[in-house]
């Protein structure tokens, strides 16, 4: 007769050491190591805060032992996640899903020192997003849980029962928690970063306040929307007044995304934005008007 318990423990430890095969050491900072995620054959994704040293001094430690070198191939303050390159493809890429859910069991784990991996384990206890980072990014999403965050484990993942990878765990972007950021976004950073070295944020060159929309002008848009952005300054020669924006117009929708706060301009001016014409819909007069507007790259 089987014993629930042990058939429990038996599923914690198989996803513990299947995640475990793709989670990587990273010693690159002065302090303890952190840990990372073979994203492919011959690059770990791990957290940018942990990345402090020159390219000649990074090492990581794979899952078998083997300590080799690896240089900085991009990092993205923003949402704390950097790309480390090695010389060789000796990494098994790690396995992930993107279907989570509150309430899910899940295994935060870590590789912060050559004995081995480490991990603890909880439930997803919120899904939410977008949320603006105090590192000056933008989260489209983020996962919190209620699992432990063990000295060493930002850049480490999360994984479900099956031991596949949720996503990446960081204490950087939070003053309060350590936080996850989904495969869904972490895995498109990280492809940026692995291409291009960087992340390209786009801008309007604006300072915006929100604001109601009377109830009048509301029927105008024909949605339901009730507050927009007053544009109080513009950056001169910036996107926004070559494309025809004034001061005292209020931004309503970009792309046809309505526009309710600051957080929704900044989700919007993603990197498949910048150097594109978007069109912005504005109030200009209480009235709907519509400009087209190229997307700057915020520097």
């Amino acid at each position: 007769m089987s014993n629930p318990l042990t058939d429990f423990s038996n599923i914690l430890t198989s996803a513990a050491e299947k995640g475990g095969a793709s989670t990587i050491l990273v010693d690159a900072r002065k302090r303890y190591p952190a840990s990372g995620i073979a994203y492919a054959e011959d690059l770990v994704l791990t957290a940018d805060h942990v990345v402090t040293r020159e390219d000649s001094d990074i090492k990581v430690l794979l899952p078998d032992g083997k300590s080799l070198k690896a240089t900085l191939a991009g990092r993205d303050p923003g949402s704390d996640l950097a790309v480390l390159r090695l010389a060789e493809k000796v990494l098994t890429p790690a396995k992930t899903s993107d279907d989570v859910k509150v309430g899910q069991l899940v295994l935060a784990v870590g590789r912060p020192s050559d004995a081995g991996i480490q991990a603890s384990w909880g439930i997803v206890t919120a899904i939410a997003g977008p949320a603006r980072t105090h590192r000056g990014g933008m989260l489209d999403r983020y996962i919190k849980t209620e699992t432990t965050p063990y000295p060493g484990f930002s850049g480490g993942p999360l994984l479900n029962t099956e031991g596949e990878v949720l996503g990446l765990n960081t204490s950087g972007l939070s003053h309060n928690s350590a936080l996850t950021i989904p495969v869904s976004v972490a895995w498109r950073v990280a492809d940026e970063l692995a291409k291009h070295g960087s992340v390209k944020r786009g801008y309007l060159g604006v300072r915006t306040q929100p604001v109601e929309i009377p109830e009048t002008t509301r029927k105008a848009l024909n949605r339901d929307q009730s507050r927009g952005l007053l544009v109080l300054w513009l950056e001169e020669n910036g996107p926004a007044q070559k494309g025809g924006i004034f001061v005292g117009d209020t931004i309503v929708a970009l792309g046809g995304q309505p526009v309710n706060d600051p957080d929704d301009l900044f989700a919007a001016l993603t990197s498949d934005t910048v150097g594109k014409p978007i069109v912005v819909e504005i109030l200009r007069g209480g009235k709907p008007e519509t400009v087209n507007v190229t997307v700057g790259e915020r520097k």
